[in-house]
């Protein structure tokens, strides 16, 4: 049995991932910039207080997520799960109950450990022992869910604060997640590949197993990993693409909404997601198993890149090539989170896997936090009469080329 074969567990598993991965981002990273806006229109409380507060939950979500791989040895994947979940259900509503700023931090501390469970180092936990050949499609399709999330998500969390109130809507997508993960975790995330004398791919108990590892690989135990040119040099690529990434697209509304319009840059916006989970999706399936994956990695940047250099050559007006921007940056941006847990795959022994992802995705996550700020001050700094906040796209291409350098420095010598 192939691991395409309908029926094999695995694929199960992976839906199960991608219904994770919607109410993770949905809520988890999709819910806390809306909540900011919220509370600061309805409250008038300092920017700066809130935001706080959201960075407190990204914070906590990447310690969590980086230890992720400990409380699943340590408690199982399932009672994690259902944690997690418990813990967002909880602190959706205490952002909304907040009665001073310093209540937002606690409520951000639950819903932070909440996205730290669901986040990408969970779906690549969750997926990956099902699948070694398949590994790309399944954990593309789980990632898919967090795309969708944003899609989702984005526009229900405005609906629904406007019919049934702040709190009102917070309670009852809590809810709702709360059930339907504490469903998923009972009854799918309690299996594994051996307690049903299952192989990876849905291979025969008694078939050879696929290796992909590289021959070069050891295992790295301890601080052993902190030193390794490969760990160090994942992370850093990781963590510098996501940085510009997600700093650009925090301001990239506002700076499509002048030409475009605002519902118009909205649906851009949702354009640009649709091309990242096509991307992800045509890699996953078309991906030779034996393919050089840093170098795969680039030529996902150098797309990105080559849509900043469209945004940059339309200076603020050219509506075409805003949107070749838009295209060719989507196509590009889904891979940024899943290719680096597959390039782990490759270089590190199985056993260290997990470890290796939930790290470089918790060092990510704590370098991207700061991204939209980051970002914010540039545009703040920049000359206000240059159309198109050209500095912006330039130190965007900086990032994207070290990015790549990082990613190209880890290869074998």
């Amino acid at each position: 049995m192939s691991g395409n074969a309908r029926g094999f567990y695995g694929w199960r598993v992976t839906r199960a991932a991608f219904v994770l991965g919607i109410f993770g981002w949905g809520l988890g990273f999709y819910g806390p910039p809306v909540f900011l806006s919220v509370i600061h229109e309805t409250r008038g409380w300092p920017l700066v207080s809130i935001s706080a507060a959201v960075s407190m939950h990204f914070f906590v979500g990447a310690l969590v997520g980086a230890n992720l791989p400990a409380l699943h040895r340590r408690f199982g994947m399932a009672p994690a799960t259902k944690a997690g979940a418990l813990s967002m259900a909880v602190g959706l509503p205490g952002w909304a109950l907040a009665a001073a700023p310093w209540e937002l931090v606690l409520a951000a501390v639950l819903s932070g450990a909440g996205w730290g469970t669901m986040s990408a180092a969970a779906l690549n936990a969750i997926v990956s022992p099902w699948f070694v050949r398949a590994r790309p499609a399944a954990l593309g399709m789980a990632y898919n869910g967090g795309s969708v999330g944003g899609i989702i998500f984005s526009p229900l969390w405005v609906v629904a604060i406007t019919m049934l109130g702040f709190a009102g809507a917070a309670l009852a997508v809590a809810l709702v997640m709360l059930a339907t993960l504490w469903l998923l975790a009972a009854c799918v995330f309690t299996r594994t590949p051996e307690g049903m004398s299952l192989q990876p791919d849905g291979d025969a108990h008694d078939a050879p197993a696929t290796v992909l590892t590289s021959p070069s690989a050891r295992p790295l135990p301890g601080a052993m990993l902190w030193r390794d040119r490969r760990f160090c040099t994942l992370a850093a690529g990781m963590t510098l693409g996501l940085f510009v990434q997600i700093g650009r697209v925090a301001h990239l509304h506002s700076l499509l909404a002048p030409a475009l319009g605002v519902q118009q840059a909205g649906w851009a916006m949702g354009f640009m997601t649709l091309m990242a989970m096509g991307g992800r999706s045509l890699l996953g399936r078309l991906m030779p198993l034996g393919a050089d994956r840093r170098l795969v990695a680039c030529s996902g940047y150098v797309l990105q890149m080559s849509g900043v250099v469209a945004w940059l050559l339309a200076g603020g007006s050219s509506v075409p090539l805003l949107l070749a921007g838009v295209a060719l940056f989507g196509l590009g941006f889904g891979n940024a989170t899943s290719l680096p847990p597959l390039i782990a795959q490759v270089e590190f022994v199985p056993e260290d896997v997990p470890r290796v992802v939930a790290l470089i995705v918790g060092i990510a996550q704590g370098g991207y936090a700061i991204a939209p700020a980051f970002f914010g001050v540039i545009r703040e700094l920049a000359p206000t009469a240059a159309p198109g906040a050209p500095a912006v796209f330039v130190v965007a291409i900086v990032l994207h080329c070290l990015a790549m350098t990082a990613f190209l420095a880890g290869r074998p010598r």
